[in-house]
């Protein structure tokens, strides 16, 4: 059973290059307050991207 805590909520991660790509991870909200931006591989667009937090 997993642990869902406040302090690292789970957080989809969606491409910005159009695709409908998403990653799914944990933040640590506390020394992560904003949204997240991480450069990762988008399968679809065949490159790498910068995949944005979505709420």
């Amino acid at each position: 059973m997993a642990r869902t805590t406040t302090a690292r909520p789970v957080v989809t991660l969606r491409s910005t290059a159009g695709t409908g790509v998403t990653y799914v991870t944990r933040k640590n909200r506390l020394n992560d307050p904003d949204r997240l931006i991480l450069r990762k591989y988008d399968p679809v667009a065949g490159r790498h991207v910068e995949f944005r937090e979505a709420r």
